[in-house]
């Protein structure tokens, strides 16, 4: 069986890892390919490649609710971050950030304190991934605070975080927000007229679009200096030099129309089928929990945690399932999960955490195989390791 075959029988519900492309967006890609233009020139083939670049710029501002003209495209959400970071930070003030950011936040924000001892201030969560506003409040009224950097939805639990008090608060101590909106963005409404953040980082890849593209939204009027990172001729208003990715750009243009246009139909079904998953598992499996339950979360999103039973062996024991042991982004890290052990898990039980992650195209019955292919992964484990079925 080659691995084209294998991996069409398989059931996919690692989404936050990265989506499988919307037919919409693999059109639009296919068809950008199909053409030969450098967006920078000025004949009729640099005209028609500009043009799909700008229609693509109108399409994610549509699904924001922003103007084009705020919208800078990158390699992705990991560089749109980096970006963004840096330009915001000065050396002589602080950094907000939270525990359970995605490393592109964390190692950027720890990176360009490296030489300024206090200068970053990690924010804790409570068991249930949640950041206190309270505490965000009492610090930036304390300090000289440049930038606060929060994710609008955790990449590994599915947590949502309640920006607008902690907007508010930064806004009156005179700093910038940024968030990193990679996982939410396509899943559930977004409006950047009614959430004041300044800056926005988003990835193409997890709203079923390409890999390889994304964009940063930088606020009309945010008192910002330009700091690119990659200097050259000066694209994107000189934010970042490089020729434009023109496919990846249509495909990413076309993923965010088809995920907005879906958006009030995908939301509530991908919820029921995330519901039924947790039911089958929690009924089947003793002592399993799920990591910010109490919590609002993303529709798609379920980290479990099945104690006794480590997650790479539970997810070698399913090949025919496609998840996630943690965070896909530090897959073959040898430490547990930094945003587990965030929210107090101890290190064996974030070791024996799963996640599942679905989108647009997961099915019921896809859930029910999944289901079942788990209970029996982790009691073949449990019964291997000699472990007990309660925590």
């Amino acid at each position: 069986m080659n691995s084209g075959s294998y991996a069409a029988q398989a059931v996919y519900l690692d989404y936050n890892a990265t989506t499988p492309m919307r037919p919409e967006a693999l059109q639009a890609t296919y068809d950008a390919l199909q053409t030969v233009g450098n967006a920078s020139s000025i004949h009729d083939h640099g005209r028609e490649a500009a043009a799909r670049v700008d229609h693509a710029r109108q399409q994610v501002a549509d699904m924001l609710n922003c103007s084009r003209g705020e919208l800078i495209f990158t390699s992705g959400a990991t560089e749109a971050s980096n970006l963004a970071l840096q330009a915001a930070y000065t050396q002589r003030d602080l950094i907000i950030t939270s525990a359970v950011e995605h490393p592109a936040v964390l190692e950027t924000a720890r990176a360009l304190v490296r030489d300024t001892p206090g200068a970053l201030f990690v924010l804790p969560v409570d068991n249930k991934g949640r950041t206190d506003p309270g505490t965000l409040k009492a610090t930036v009224e304390q300090r000289g605070v440049a930038l606060v950097s929060i994710m609008l939805a955790n990449n590994e639990t599915g947590v949502i975080t309640d920006l607008t008090p902690m907007i508010e608060a930064a806004h009156e101590a005179g700093a910038l927000v940024h968030t990193d909106a990679t996982q939410y963005v396509g899943r559930l409404p977004l409006d950047l007229g009614a959430l004041d953040v300044d800056l926005l980082s988003l990835s193409a890849h997890k709203l079923g679009g390409p890999q390889g593209v994304g964009a940063l939204f930088i606020r009309r009027g945010t008192p910002l200096p330009q700091r690119p990172l990659v200097f050259g001729g000066g694209h994107e208003r000189g934010w970042r030099a490089g020729t434009l990715n023109v496919p990846g750009i249509a495909g990413l243009g076309a993923a965010a129309e088809a995920a907005h246009r879906q958006l009030g139909e995908e939301a509530p079904r991908i919820t029921k089928l995330r519901d039924l998953l947790e039911g089958e598992l929690l009924t089947q499996i003793p002592g399993s929990y799920i990591n910010g339950a109490a919590a609002s979360r993303l529709p798609g999103v379920t980290s479990i945690t099945f104690p006794g039973a480590p997650a790479d062996a539970v997810l070698a024991s399913m090949p025919d399932v496609a998840a996630s042991d943690g965070s896909a982004c530090s897959a073959g890290a040898p430490s547990p999960s930094h945003v587990l052990l965030a929210m107090g898990l101890s290190r064996e039980d974030a070791d024996s955490t799963v996640r599942f992650s679905l989108g647009y195209a997961t099915t019921e019955q896809e859930i029910r195989r999944a289901a079942d292919a788990t209970v029996r992964a982790v009691t073949h484990v449990r019964a291997v390791m000699g472990s007990t079925d309660s925590p």
